[in-house]
């Protein structure tokens, strides 16, 4: 199969795809419109789906002979960001026209990707063996993220996966190129929401108060102590609060404080660790003040740790349709977190990095922002890479020795 020509024949469908996604985005657990157009799209190509209630859209492609099972997945939801029509430099060429969401992460590429990938396996059925199972996962994102949903539907329903792939574009990653990287490709996230419960009376006399105000002094300390005290220098290690809510009036101690935040971190046993040192952390500030704490949100997602074999077999695939400079070497972990973490838990897999800097076309904005944008001739080399490593995984069917699953339940437990 010459894999660049036939992706080149479908780039225009490619771009296509990309920007009727950016230009109709739909928040977490909303993307109604967005799955039916993929389903569309998947039963034009004769593939069978299931929508996964608050999961998302599973499709199963068969080539009608004997082989392994290969998972490709792509997110689906936007952000809640009003998007810039600008760049970093130009006028961009497609503009969300639902207002108050767009794709902002990405995901629009993701999807356009995998649409693609999708049709140029089903017209070319002949040129491989085995099966490909498609999932397109709702709210990536925020909220009750899909991805439990979707993995228990497979167990359920003993869909076996040999092997797992997925992608994220890069902002900073030049178009051309893409990082397949060993060991942890993106950052593990633990994020925390916390109510303190005080007793609030007037600022004159706070000796009759329990202050959620003071607790939470107390507890921010400890936690700058912790990083210093608790991380080893060479690990990857990050803590930060988002929001913090309590009180109104300068001399009236409030009854409650809620925080939140987020940590992120490169290896499990270190966001595991915080997790436990900011529950211990917070239940002796609370002691120490008089207060109680209430944990509203405790969930935890881990790195997404690429396996060693899928790491070698993806290289050398995408080296040999693509060729050596189609690798963009990694100079420091990308702190973000993906869901995918989760998937690669459960099977084996590889999780690329796809470029999208383009200053030709002015992309290069980071994630989440109103300017951010993507460099489409990016996409067409993921296209080119995904495929290089499946149809080498369906192919070679690699003995896979360092893999080991985690067990679901006990994951989705931290994640939910």
């Amino acid at each position: 199969m010459d894999i660049r020509a036939l992706v080149k024949k479908e780039e225009k469908q490619l771009i296509s795809f990309r920007r009727y996604f950016h230009e109709y985005p739909e928040l977490s657990q909303k993307e109604f419109r967005t799955m039916e157009f993929i389903e569309d799209r998947l039963h034009e190509w004769g593939i069978e789906t299931v929508r996964v209630p608050s999961g998302g859209v599973l499709g199963f492609l068969d080539s009608g002979k004997p082989g392994w099972t290969v998972l490709m997945r792509a997110d689906i939801d936007a952000l809640p960001i009003v998007e810039d029509a600008t760049n970093l430099s130009k006028k961009k060429v497609a503009v969300s026209k639902n207002v108050g969401a767009m794709h902002a992460c990405g995901h629009d590429g993701h999807m356009a990707m995998l649409l693609t990938e999708t049709k140029i396996l089903v017209e070319h059925k002949e040129d491989w063996e085995g099966k490909v199972v498609l999932m397109f996962e709702e709210a990536e994102e925020l909220g009750k993220r899909g991805v439990p949903q979707l993995l228990r539907y497979l167990r359920d329903h003993h869909i076996h996966i040999d092997a797992c792939y997925g992608t994220h574009v890069k902002w900073d990653v030049p178009v051309g190129q893409v990082e397949i990287i060993d060991g942890s490709a993106m950052a593990g996230a633990y994020f925390f929401r916390v109510k303190i419960h005080g007793v609030g009376g007037h600022g004159s006399r706070p000796d009759q108060t329990h202050s959620p105000i003071e607790a939470f002094i107390q507890l921010g300390a400890e936690l700058r102590n912790y990083r210093m005290m608790r991380v080893p220098p060479s690990e990857c290690f990050t803590y930060s609060f988002g929001a913090v809510e309590g009180g109104h009036e300068p001399n009236v101690v409030p009854d409650e404080l809620v925080f939140a935040g987020t940590a992120r971190c490169e290896s499990q046993e270190a966001g595991l660790n915080f997790r436990k040192a900011l529950m211990d952390i917070v239940h002796h500030a609370c002691v120490m003040t008089g207060c109680r704490e209430e944990f509203l949100e405790d969930q935890f997602f881990p790195p997404t740790v690429n396996t060693k074999e899928c790491v070698e077999v993806g290289r050398r695939a995408a080296i040999e349709t693509c060729g050596e400079d189609v690798i963009h070497e990694r100079t420091s972990l990308w702190m973000g977190a993906e869901t995918f973490s989760i998937i690669e838990a459960t099977y084996p897999g590889l999780f690329v990095l796809t470029g999208i800097y383009d200053e030709e076309v002015g992309s290069g904005y980071v994630h989440h922002a109103p300017k951010f944008d993507i460099g489409e001739k990016g996409l067409v080399t993921g296209v080119e890479v995904a495929l290089s490593y499946v149809l080498a995984m369906l192919k070679e069917k690699p003995e896979i020795r360092s893999f080991k699953a985690t067990d679901l339940e006990s994951m989705l437990e931290l994640s939910e």
